[in-house]
Parts: structure tokens; C-alpha cells; sequence
């Protein structure tokens, strides 16, 4: 067994699955529009791919107290393997709901599938209050980088055609090595040092914070369904059939908007100590919302791309703010169950709107899912700030 600590395993495995995400988000719509599928039908394999997210998510919260939370997360790796070959392997639509339901494949690139909350968990077991934001910022941080570098390469399969390649054939390549990430964060995940608690598990998931949870859960299920008019795998489509951006122009737009959102992380963390966790969620999603709005009549490519990327600075500030104020506002033992039964609700919430945005698309009206998202985003960050402004962290009631 190595001598590095845990937490340098989680941050890895966080690299190699961000890096996949990251090219197999743009990659997947472009892979169905090739094979002849109508943007609907993606918008449809989308929400197939949240809900299953969320079925394999509920089911970690539930898990995630009974078995060793390294274990857990070496089956998710390998079921990540599993899902790439498969793709690969297989065009028939009804199969690829099948695969995408069960498998690890994100079309929202955000924190959400079965591994995040097992590692939540482990990051926050001994970590104090006061470094608790810093930890969730730097793993947020690596995982963004991450995806930016793994959209960067996502014109690889341009590359693959100039050479000779078909453009199905250079796609499956890209999904064979997404794959192989899986088996290496196998490997890393392996390293992890047996976590499971000897004591018996509590008879429920959650105990004392049961209504904090279900609040919280409530209102982050609005933030994700507005967020699954714009997931990533649309939004590249959106830019595809608006401005025929091309696939190498697509992979840096995302690479950039990547690393935009990669070090808004640990600024966020620097902002929350000063105005706190809920302000700092709250008050950098706002304009980012208001940037969406305004990119869905922007006149020119430039223009909507300015402001895609000043939206990418802001609106995942709220992302370890948001995971550190759960983590804090629950026992150690309800941490596993809290950052499911959280992450469970939006993954549905996010699950319905990307088929109702793939129909408005093949409307009148390309840019309407990003106008939608964007009014429903401040909905929620207002409702966030009315109910949860007095419900402070540890480290804020005590400085």
C-alpha cells in the first residue's frame, strides 16, 4: 500500500474522470448527429444519462454506510471502462439509452454522478472546519482543469479524419479511450486505504439533520433543472447548428471556459471567508445567469462567446461552497447520505429539462433553453438566500 495520503488518490481520479468528461460531452452529440439522430433523440439520450446518474446516485447514498467507500468507488471506475467500450461497440439508439442509463457517461460535465458524493465523503473525514472550503476548492480545481484539457483534446478526431479515418470511426477512438481512463482511475481508486467504520451504521441515512437536507435538496433540484437547459453536451450543439462552430473551435471554447471555471474555485474559497459561503454562492451566480441571458440574443459569435467565458468565471463558484456548506451543516455520519440525497434530487431535476430543450431547439427559436436557464438560476439563488442566510457553517459562528 502507498505511503501518499487519500486525499492525493481522490484528487488524481478526480483528474483522470474530469479529463474524460471533458471530451466526451462535446463528443457525444457531434457522434449521434453523425450517426443520423435528430437533436431531439440527443436531448432524449441526455436525460436517459442524468436519470440513471441520479438512480446509481440515490443508490451510493443509501450504500455508501453500509460498505467501504474506497470499494464503492473502484466499481464506479470500472463501470466507466465498461461504459466507453460499449459505446464504441454500439450505435442502435435503443442500446445507447440502455448504456448511457447505467453507465458513467455525464453530459452535464458539472458535480454530479455516483463517485462524487463517495468523495465528498472521504474529503471531508478529518478535515477541519476552517479547511474544510480550501479542500473542496482544490478538488473542484483539478477536476475543472481537467475537463478543460480533456475538451482541448476532443479535436483529436479531426486530426484521425485528415489522416483517413471516418469521422464515426475517429469518434469511437476517442470513446475506447475514455475507457481506458476508467481502468486507470481503477488504479488509483485501489490505493485508497480501507475507510469503513467498525461500529455499526446508523439504523437511518439521515438523523438530526433530516430537514436541512430535504430543504437544501429542494431548492439545489431548481438550480439543476435550469442548469439541464444548457448542459454542455447542448450547449456544444447550440453552438454547432447557430454559428457552425467547428469541432476544434468547439474543444477550445470549452477548454478555456474550463480553466475560466477551474481557478474561480479557489477564489471562491478566498471569497467565502470574507462574506461568507452562502453570499458567495449566491452573489457570483447571479451575473452569471444574467451573462446566459444575454448570450441567447448576442449578434455574433464573439460576442456570445465573451459572454459564455465571463460566465464560466462565475457560475460554478458555488460549487465547493456549496458541497462545504453541506458537509458542514450535517454530522460526520450523515455526510455520505446528505451529499447523495442532495446530489439525487438535482441530478433528476437536470435529467427532465435537456429532453424539453433538445424539442425548443428544433424550434424558432434556437437560444431559448439559455434564457429559461437563466431566469430559473436566479429564482433559485434568491430563494437560496432568503431561506439559508441565518443557517451558518461552523467557522462563520464561530471566527
Amino acid at each position: 500500500m502507498s505511503n501518499l495520503s487519500p486525499v492525493f488518490y481522490i484528487y488524481a481520479a478526480r483528474a483522470v474522470r474530469g479529463f474524460g468528461d471533458g471530451f466526451a460531452i462535446i463528443i457525444l452529440p457531434l457522434y449521434l448527429s453523425t450517426l443520423g439522430y435528430s437533436p431531439t433523440v440527443i436531448g432524449l439520450v441526455a436525460t436517459a444519462a442524468l436519470l440513471g446518474t441520479a438512480t446509481t446516485t440515490l443508490a451510493v447514498g443509501f450504500l455508501g454506510r453500509h460498505f467501504d467507500l474506497g470499494k464503492l468507488l473502484l466499481l464506479g471506475a470500472m463501470l466507466m471502462a465498461a461504459t466507453g467500450v460499449a459505446l464504441a461497440s454500439i450505435e442502435h439508439i435503443s442500446i445507447i439509452f440502455f448504456i448511457v442509463f447505467i453507465g458513467t457517461m455525464n453530459p452535464s460535465a458539472g458535480d454530479t454522478g455516483l463517485m462524487i458524493p463517495l468523495e465528498h465523503a472521504l474529503l471531508a473525514q478529518g478535515v477541519s472546519h476552517e479547511r474544510r472550503t480550501k479542500t473542496f476548492a482544490r478538488y473542484s480545481l483539478t477536476g475543472a482543469l481537467a475537463t478543460a484539457t480533456g475538451a482541448l483534446s476532443a479535436a483529436f478526431p479531426d486530426t484521425l479524419v485528415a489522416i483517413g479515418f471516418t469521422q464515426v470511426a475517429s469518434l469511437k477512438i476517442m470513446f475506447f479511450v475514455y475507457a481506458g481512463l476508467g481502468l486507470l482511475g481503477t488504479a488509483l481508486y485501489a490505493q485508497i486505504p480501507p475507510t469503513r467504520s467498525k461500529e455499526t451504521p446508523p439504523p437511518t441515512a439521515l438523523g438530526p439533520s433530516r430537514g436541512i437536507v430535504i430543504k437544501l435538496a429542494a431548492l439545489f433540484s431548481v438550480d439543476s433543472f435550469a442548469g439541464g437547459f444548457i448542459v454542455h453536451s447542448l450547449l456544444a450543439l447550440w453552438l454547432f447548428v447557430k454559428f457552425d462552430l467547428s469541432l476544434a473551435q468547439a474543444s477550445l471554447f470549452f477548454f478555456w471556459s474550463g480553466v475560466l471555471t477551474a481557478f474561480s474555485y479557489p477564489v471562491a474559497a478566498r471569497l467565502s471567508r470574507k462574506i461568507g459561503l452562502i453570499n458567495t454562492m449566491v452573489f457570483t451566480h447571479i451575473p452569471s445567469s444574467i451573462c446566459l441571458i444575454a448570450a441567447a440574443f448576442a449578434p455574433t459569435l464573439s460576442i456570445a462567446l465573451a459572454l459564455l467565458l465571463l460566465r464560466s468565471a462565475l457560475s460554478q463558484m458555488d460549487v465547493p461552497t456549496r458541497t462545504s456548506y453541506v458537509m458542514a451543516v450535517v454530522t460526520p455520519e450523515e455526510r455520505p447520505a446528505a451529499a447523495s440525497f442532495t446530489a439525487v434530487p438535482r441530478t433528476l431535476a437536470s435529467a427532465v429539462s435537456p429532453a424539453f430543450a433538445g424539442m425548443l431547439m428544433a424550434g424558432p427559436f434556437l437560444a431559448l433553453p439559455l434564457i429559461i436557464c437563466g431566469v430559473l438560476k436566479i429564482t433559485y439563488d434568491l430563494a437560496l438566500l432568503f431561506t439559508f442566510r441565518h443557517v451558518k457553517p461552523p467557522e462563520e459562528t464561530n471566527p
